[in-house]
């Protein structure tokens, strides 16, 4: 589904990834960590075709990444700045159905299906500035879904919520992924969210230049849930393990 090869990235004189070289296979949930400022960001842009390659190359079921890629979808961490505040939370949804060529009545059905699928049913007349930040996060999940992404990047989309929503948006995200089917490149700052929710996790090192330091598969029993997951031995052990490469 995605791969880089010797991937860098500077701006100006100033390195800020080198030589990153993975392959994610179709359907896996990648979570990329590291310290801030570390390039996560700017990892992501360059696979979304956001920025220009600088060194290497990237690309998305074997075609090389010159352009935003189709069927790829991206969930920034700002959703109070994505949404459209003029536009219903239907519309928000609906509104990477135009490109697609569907009839307003079809927009509205796939809009209220999606919003129903992350727990918003009943709510395609409100603005988004009517709804709690928790509320509009699952509004931009919602338009990322509705075209069936088959590669969906998240750049810290949990990051400014309170600890009981971002647990239920993890859910959520791993829901999907089961029943969607998706392959995910999920950026997060947070070690432990990133072993609950990944197939898979890299860390890259801090700056400047920032390389893959850790390249780990995550391997937990049976269905997730946040608190007996949580307080597995094997959490904790692939959380350490993540924590110490972060810390270098």
């Amino acid at each position: 589904m995605l791969r880089l090869d010797s991937l860098g990235q500077r701006y100006g004189d100033h390195p800020v990834l080198h030589d990153i070289t993975l392959t994610v296979p179709d359907g896996q949930l990648l979570c990329v960590v590291g310290p801030s400022g570390c390039g996560k960001s700017t990892l992501l842009r360059t696979i979304a075709g956001l920025q220009p390659v600088g060194e290497g190359s990237v690309s998305v079921d074997g075609e090389p990444v010159t352009g935003v890629p189709d069927r790829l979808a991206v969930v920034f961490q700002d959703y109070g700045r994505s949404l459209f505040p003029w536009l219903s939370v239907r519309e928000n949804v609906a509104l990477p159905l135009r490109r697609r060529g569907l009839g307003r009545a079809e927009r509205r059905d796939e809009a209220e299906r999606m919003l129903e699928r992350v727990g918003l049913p009943g709510a395609g007349r409100r603005h988004p500035w009517q709804l709690s930040g928790g509320m509009q996060q699952r509004v931009a999940i919602a338009r990322a879904l509705v075209c069936r992404p088959s590669l969906l990047l998240m750049d810290e989309p949990f990051g400014s919520l309170d600890a009981q929503t971002r647990e239920d948006l993890e859910d959520l995200l791993l829901e999907v992924h089961q029943t969607e089917g998706p392959t995910i490149v999920f950026v997060t700052h947070d070690i432990d969210e990133s072993v609950y929710v990944g197939d898979r996790v890299v860390v890259l090192s801090s700056g400047p230049a920032s390389r893959i330091v850790l390249d780990l598969p995550i391997a937990l029993p049976g269905k997730r849930d946040q608190i007996t997951t949580r307080g597995l031995p094997e959490f904790v052990s692939l959380r350490a393990e993540v924590g110490r490469a972060v810390r270098g």
